[in-house]
């Protein structure tokens, strides 16, 4: 199941121009990851080119809340197989600590 349908059949719906934004993201596809997986893969690769463009203005807003809506399903859909909800958390708190440890990091 893609996440674009695990958060159409699980999430209550978010307002409909976010909504559009997350089906952006995720695509309507079938991922071979499983979607709480695939959700947060796809919100660290938002943050991921947020944080490249140093986008901090208004209009990176709507790709912000898109990120933490997707890392917010991805733990929801963790829940869907609680054994491994302990290391799907800790995998997405280190992948998102690294971007923007990296992010942060002085040039040298």
């Amino acid at each position: 199941m893609s996440g674009a349908r695990w958060i159409a059949a699980h999430a209550a719906q978010p307002p409909a121009r976010l909504r559009a934004r997350l089906d952006e993201v995720t695509g309507s596809g079938t991922d071979a990851a499983a979607p709480a997986d695939a959700l947060a893969f796809a919100g660290q690769e938002l943050l991921a080119s947020i944080l490249a463009a140093g986008t901090t203005a208004r209009d990176a807003a709507l790709d912000l809340l898109t990120a933490d809506a997707l890392v917010t399903y991805a733990f929801e859909a963790a829940a869907d197989e609680p054994a491994l909800i302990d290391r799907r958390a800790a995998a997405t708190m280190r992948a998102l600590a690294s971007l923007v440890n990296g992010h942060d990091a002085p040039a040298s």
